[in-house]
């Protein structure tokens, strides 16, 4: 049995701020590199591609509303044409600085609200897999499993590959509990490690309602944006080899 773990990585600004990067990077699989619109900047991006190379972990990107100001974590209003360019731009500087250090993009993961936003909205889902499909029509698109950004993969041919947040607390629909919401993010190492391997093994998760769900997925997330994150994913490495399961990229 095995599962991909991936983490959003690459979320600062200049050489002066390394982040948890490098100490996150040997416990996962996939990253997905913050293209600059929400965080980070070319340098961060190169240095982020670098690391991954180092470490074998494959490279995604990551790309957001236009809104470093909220972290990309508002819904903007955008016209189908001005979200297909914000997103070209993203994922093909991200594409291009792989390519130069002779690697390549994997996988597409949108950000924040742009995420939860296609989860929901079938148009806007479809505007982002249009685009990510104009850049390079193998890239596979990470998301929720229930979601209308799966329906737009599915109807365009794209490889879609569902996500579970190992840290987020899911409503009895399937989907991510708001953020402004209390008890919307988990911290207990031992409660989200447990949680993950009974998702991996029994395809289910405890929703906050205390209600059990089924839930599938070919992928981890976990964040990078949290001090104890590099315990964290040497913590769910261990703990997933131990229950026989490896962490490898999606095949």
């Amino acid at each position: 049995m095995e599962i991909d773990v991936n983490c959003d990585l690459g979320e600062h600004a200049g050489s002066g701020n390394p982040g948890n990067d490098e100490l996150i990077m040997p416990f996962i699989s996939s990253a997905n590199i913050a293209c600059g619109f929400h965080a980070g900047d070319p340098f961060t991006i190169e240095n982020t591609v670098m690391l991954a190379r180092k470490y074998g972990v494959r490279i995604g990107a990551h790309p957001s509303y236009p809104d470093r100001e909220n972290f990309g974590r508002k819904s903007l209003k955008m016209s189908d044409m001005e979200l297909r360019e914000t997103l070209i731009c993203q994922i093909s500087a991200v594409k291009t600085i792989a390519e130069a250090a002779g690697e390549r993009l994997v996988h597409v993961k949108p950000h924040g609200a742009l995420y939860n936003d296609a989860a929901a909205n079938y148009d806007l889902a479809r505007t982002i897999v249009m685009a990510i499909k104009e850049i390079d029509s193998s890239l596979l698109i990470y998301g929720p499993s229930s979601s209308q950004l799966k329906n737009a993969a599915a109807e365009e041919g794209m490889k879609f590959i569902e996500e579970f947040f190992a840290d987020r607390a899911y409503n009895d629909d399937g989907s991510l509990v708001a953020r402004n919401i209390e008890g919307s993010v988990l911290y207990d190492t031992n409660s989200v490690i447990e949680r993950v391997i009974r998702m991996i093994t029994e395809k289910e998760v405890i929703t906050i309602t205390g209600k059990t769900i089924n839930i599938s997925a070919e992928t981890v997330c976990i964040h990078g944006d949290n001090e104890m994150a590099p315990v964290f994913a040497r913590e769910l490495m261990t703990r997933l080899k131990t229950a026989g399961i490896s962490v490898q990229p999606v095949r």
